[in-house]
């Protein structure tokens, strides 16, 4: 298991190396929503996205070897990118599957940071399969988006830094695709205050987790059509449901055009460009999906979104 000693390790690998994002709030937020909001601002970390923190805390601790035969991952994007700038900063190779469906940002994004992309349909063919046999073909390292304890550790440094800036708040809201994210999160705010509530956030055409948190078990779904492309999974992770079904109080659902809402309040009010995926805690608590407590934090979990794909979600 992930303990907030992991955390607390992997924020030392990350300082220097990864950007402490700013803690950002607005009086026009908490005023719509009768709160104090927190938002923790991923949109500005290295390469856009959270998920350069875990890619690069497990990355960084392979062996020479490990590193001169090359790392592969799949991702449908920020963890794609994540791997390939971690890999360029330590002289690895990246080899990174990705839906031939992603946005083209993203997919042009994982190139410039030098990774190999192979595509694959994500509605037909497994990812993890396709992963792991990529990996063995070339001899690589598989680092999957949310299935390792390191990659975990080092989401979790998102909530401690938050923490560590705020100080104690009533509770935490975070985007759930996979699950890595809230389970590092949820650790370490559950480790540094057990009274915080933990509430994760899903598409509700992506609520593997919400079903699955409600079955005792994890379920697998249909891969969802969402815009939020970053959470949609179809069946939590192993490692991550084991942890969140401990420390995650609640998960919320919002629709596409509740995330488009909060996509368009962040750019208009408090002048953040933020992808789907890390609008869905805004959405949440635009909605009325929880009833905020006094003091609240929510992670903007990423902004890798081009020009054309923004507009088009916002109908500019």
């Amino acid at each position: 298991m992930v303990t907030v000693d992991d955390v607390r390790d992997a924020a030392k690998r990350l300082d220097g190396v990864a950007h402490r994002t700013p803690v950002v709030t607005s009086s026009t937020l908490n005023e719509l929503v009768g709160a104090e909001v927190f938002l923790k601002c991923e949109n500005f970390q290295r390469m856009g996205a959270f998920k350069f923190r875990g890619a690069y805390n497990a990355i960084s601790r392979l062996s020479p070897e490990q590193l001169s035969r090359g790392v592969a991952a799949y991702s449908s994007g920020n963890h794609a990118q994540a791997v390939a700038l971690a890999c360029r900063l330590l002289g690895a190779t990246a080899v990174i599957l990705m839906p031939e469906d992603a946005p083209t940002a993203k997919l042009d994004a994982t190139r410039g940071y030098g990774a190999e992309v192979v595509t694959y349909d994500r509605y037909s063919e497994n990812r993890e399969v396709l992963g792991q046999r990529l990996a063995a073909d070339r001899g690589l390292t598989l680092i999957p988006p949310y299935e390792h304890p390191h990659v975990m550790a080092g989401q979790g440094t998102t909530a401690l830094e938050l923490l560590e800036e705020t100080g104690p708040l009533d509770a935490l809201l975070v985007p759930v695709g996979g699950g890595g994210l809230i389970a590092g999160c949820s650790t370490t705010a559950k480790a540094l205050n057990p009274a915080i509530r933990v509430v994760g956030v899903e598409p509700d055409s992506a609520d593997d987790t919400k079903r699955s948190l409600a079955a005792g078990e994890r379920v697998t779904i249909p891969v969802a059509r969402t815009i939020a492309d970053g959470l949609a999974a179809d069946t939590p992770g192993e490692l991550t449901f084991s942890v969140n079904q401990r420390l995650v109080d609640e998960i919320v659902l919002v629709s596409d055009d509740e995330i488009r809402s909060a996509m368009r309040l962040a750019f208009e009010r408090l002048k953040l460009v933020i992808e789907p995926s890390g609008a869905v805690g805004i959405a949440a608590l635009l909605a009325g999906r929880i009833t905020p407590p006094p003091r609240i934090g929510v992670v903007i979990s990423g902004g890798n979104i081009g020009l054309p794909r923004f507009t088009d979600l916002l109908g500019a």
